[in-house]
Formats: structure tokens, sequence, C-alpha cells
């Protein structure tokens, strides 16, 4: 199973980035799919989480700024990020939770 991450890139405050997790090896349809991301300097820390089923969940930082959601035909993950700030600023990752798979990251800088 690989992850790829893409789309980040330099946007500033206020702005929109869409974050792709596309999926090889395995259906992203019947696996859950989290965003997870690091702030140079901090950990690691949670942002988003979709189910098999559907369900989602956010972090309370992002809630109601990011949207995560599915494309089954293109076995992909995105993460929809709007109203950014520069607190946001960080590597993202996507993590399939079963198997603890992790994709590359990506690089989200948003200026202030």
């Amino acid at each position: 199973v690989q992850l790829q991450a893409s789309g980040g890139g330099l946007v500033q405050a206020g702005g929109s980035l869409r974050l792709s997790c596309a999926a090889s090896g395995s259906t992203v349809s019947i696996n859950a799919i989290g965003w997870y991301r690091q702030a140079p300097g901090k950990q690691r820390e949670y942002v988003a989480f979709i189910g098999s089923g559907g369900s989602t969940d956010y972090a309370d930082s992002v809630k109601g700024r990011f949207t995560i959601s599915r494309d089954n035909a293109k076995n992909t993950v995105y993460l929809q990020m709007n109203s950014l700030k520069p607190e946001d600023t960080a590597v993202y990752y996507c993590r399939m939770i079963r198997g603890d798979r992790w994709g590359q990251g990506t690089l989200v800088t948003v200026s202030s």
C-alpha cells in the first residue's frame, strides 16, 4: 500500500488549498483515512478523519474550515482547507489507519 499526498503550496491567509491523498495497493472506500500535520518544531497532530462508512471527524482547530472527503472512483481522499491561517502552516500527511500506512507529506505555507 502506498499513499501519495499532494496539493500543498504557498497561500495567503484567508485563502484555500485542496490536498489530495491518492492510494495504490488498497481501496480508500473500505479504509479509514486520516490527515495529520506537523508544524516546525512541534509534534505531529491530528487534523481530520474519514471512516470507511463515510463518517468524518475534525480537530477543533480546523472545524468549520476544513472538509475531508473521498472520491472512490479515483481512490483518493481530499482535504479542502478554507480560511487558512498562518498557524495552519505545516507538513500535512495522510494516513491509512489499517496497517498504519503514511504518505510522504506535502508542505502548506500560509503567509500573513
